[in-house]
């Protein structure tokens, strides 16, 4: 009886976490080995301000998580010491923030990530740790996409300006 409730219990606990991990617009599996309790509670609450999900879980859990989301390419990094980042609304936050955190700790690193369905190694994930916040991205596309209709408007306005102006005339000269 008492095997049955812990399996119901491991089973509730494995359906939780593939709903957070399938929810997941990004997801980071770090490495923390070495890292002090002052640096996790850091690391938690920089992921926190971020809207990022930070979870310690056991390998195992997570494994069939992702097995039962048909993801099996994490198998080898759920060893060892392994935390969960998870982004629900910005795509780079995990990456930037476990980056950032890594070169200030020397500690901890990026084994590998899932970003909108697509896995990336621990390099992969680096560059995308590099990319600006979406807002800026956005406002270069902006701007990119303004700057052929603001040329236009301006070779408009000098050809009117142009036109507005008096002709000299050979009259005008005498």
């Amino acid at each position: 009886m008492a095997s049955s409730t812990i399996r119901e219990q491991k089973s509730k606990h494995v359906a939780e976490i593939q709903d957070q991990l399938a929810n997941a617009k990004s997801i980071m599996l770090i490495d923390y080995k070495g890292v002090t309790v002052a640096q996790d509670s850091e690391l938690r609450n920089a992921f926190r301000a971020n809207g990022v999900i930070y979870r310690v879980l056991k390998n195992r859990l997570v494994k069939i998580a992702f097995n039962n989301l048909g993801r099996t390419e994490f198998d080898v990094a759920l060893n060892g010491t392994t935390s969960i980042a998870m982004g629900t609304t910005d795509i780079v936050a995990p990456a930037k923030i476990t980056v950032e955190k890594s070169n200030v700790f020397k500690k901890m690193s990026i084994k590998c990530g899932l970003v909108d369905g697509i896995y990336m190694d621990a390099e992969q994930c680096k560059v995308l740790a590099q990319l600006p916040p979406k807002e800026i991205i956005l406002s270069q596309l902006l701007g990119v996409l303004q700057a052929p209709i603001a040329a236009f408007a301006r070779v408009i306005d000098a050809i009117a300006t142009k036109m507005a102006e008096p002709q000299n005339s050979s009259v005008d000269a005498i």
